[in-house]
């Protein structure tokens, strides 16, 4: 599907092409395209450092959810687009990271707050940089994020709750 979108938008507009091999979909936009079913919304992507649970990915995503039927006598199957959802680069950091990493800056907590709080969370960090992070946060608080990002080799990334805000939070807009 994210080839088939990218050559309708080739023959309307000309732009320079990503790939998901190489990296991002638009790299001059900073935007990344993301297809899943509705059954159980979420891809992988690729993990860089536990900054991104807390600040972003670093670029947007636009997510196409589709719902697929299977027609077995046909061999065929029809996806029904039942969500496109654009997230700033802004929001897409962990929903519960940043709650909670809120929660403790809200109640005058310390650096010494936010390294146990990124311990009981399990970032992969060590000793140093759950400091070096933590400065960072009391110094820039990150805004919420709306995905659920789980700790892995490739980090996975759940949509449920980008699909629940879209259009009702800054920086979670419904397309369709």
């Amino acid at each position: 599907m994210e080839h088939k979108f990218q050559d309708m938008l080739e023959e309307k507009y000309t732009y320079t092409k990503g790939s998901s091999a190489k990296g991002i979909d638009f790299p001059k936009l900073g935007v990344d395209i993301k297809v899943t079913g509705i059954r159980q919304p979420q891809s992988s992507c690729p993990f860089k450092s536990a900054h991104q649970k807390v600040y972003g990915l670093g670029y947007s995503l636009l997510v196409f959810v589709y719902d697929k039927k299977d027609d077995r006598k046909k061999r065929t199957a029809i996806l029904n687009i039942n969500h496109v959802v654009f997230v700033e680069a802004g929001r897409t950091a962990d929903y519960q990271t940043t709650t909670g990493l809120h929660k403790i800056l809200d109640n005058s907590g310390n650096a010494d707050d936010l390294v146990a709080f990124m311990s009981e969370c399990f970032l992969p960090l060590d000793d140093i940089q759950a400091r070096q992070l933590a400065e960072e946060i009391i110094k820039k608080r990150p805004d919420i994020g709306y995905l659920t990002i789980s700790n892995a080799l490739q980090w996975r990334l759940q949509y449920s709750r980008i699909i629940e805000h879209a259009g009702k939070v800054t920086g979670v807009n419904r397309v369709v």
